[in-house]
């Protein structure tokens, strides 16, 4: 597999939000006592993939955003020396604070502006296009859509002529083909709207930039991978030891 060609220099600046706290439901009973993070892919843990991508594209700063059996992402990782990245962790506390809710606890680790990632997705991309893009529009947020045509999962944005119209996961449309891609890129305004809400989850606030034309969009190309899934961890692990092989 071909990696992304961004530069190192461009990207070293930008911290990675990596949402990495859910319960991992769909993959019981192979994470009854691992985080999904941690399931073997390709004979090593997810998270050393994901990773690997992440120091390959430029990015140096990761914080991990974690909950359900999080302190073992920790003990395994540490501070990211070892793999050339400094890491910091964000942990959800005595309750479940969403995707959202645990990204803006988190906002302190990650200063004015950042990537985000969930935990579960594989994305070979070019991301030094992506923050480019966000800095060229002028809004507090952006987000990655890919042409999906329901195929991969279900469609939730409705993206035309370079903008996001619409995007809802509960309620598609018949103009929604696209899907939010898993990365995005977002600044500390976007959450100002939220400032007093602890739990919520990130589609949420996502859904309330979109309606207020605040969420820029960036199309891509490239098709997403992710562990969500038993059948998305069988592909990945695949797509990995041929790229090994």
């Amino acid at each position: 597999m071909s990696r992304p060609g961004d530069s190192v220099e461009s990207l070293a600046g930008w911290p990675v939000a990596v949402l990495a706290g859910g319960l991992a439901t769909r993959l019981r009973p192979l994470t009854a006592n691992i985080p999904k993070a941690l399931l073997p892919v390709a004979d090593r843990p997810f998270v050393f993939h994901q990773l690997r991508l992440l120091r390959d594209a430029g990015f140096r700063s990761v914080v991990f955003c974690i909950g359900y059996l999080g302190e073992q992402i920790q003990a395994l990782l540490g501070d990211g020396r070892t793999l050339g990245l400094e890491l910091a962790y964000s942990y959800d506390g005595t309750k479940l604070l969403g995707t959202g809710g645990a990204l803006k606890q988190a906002l302190n680790l990650l200063g004015e502006r950042f990537v985000v990632l969930y935990g579960d997705s594989y994305l070979p991309i070019d991301y030094s296009a992506i923050v480019s893009a966000f800095a060229q529009s002028g809004k507090p947020a952006l987000m990655t859509v890919f042409r999906n045509d329901g195929h991969w999962d279900a469609s939730n944005v409705w993206f035309e002529a370079g903008e996001i119209r619409c995007y809802n996961k509960q309620m598609p449309t018949p103009e929604m083909h696209y899907i939010d891609y898993g990365a995005s890129v977002l600044s500390r305004p976007a959450f100002a709207s939220f400032g007093d809400r602890e739990v919520f989850d990130l589609a949420d606030l996502y859904q309330h930039l979109v309606k207020k034309e605040e969420m820029a969009g960036y199309e891509t190309k490239r098709r997403f991978y992710e562990i969500g899934s038993p059948d998305g961890l069988a592909e990945l692990d695949a797509l990995l030891r041929a790229d090994a092989g």
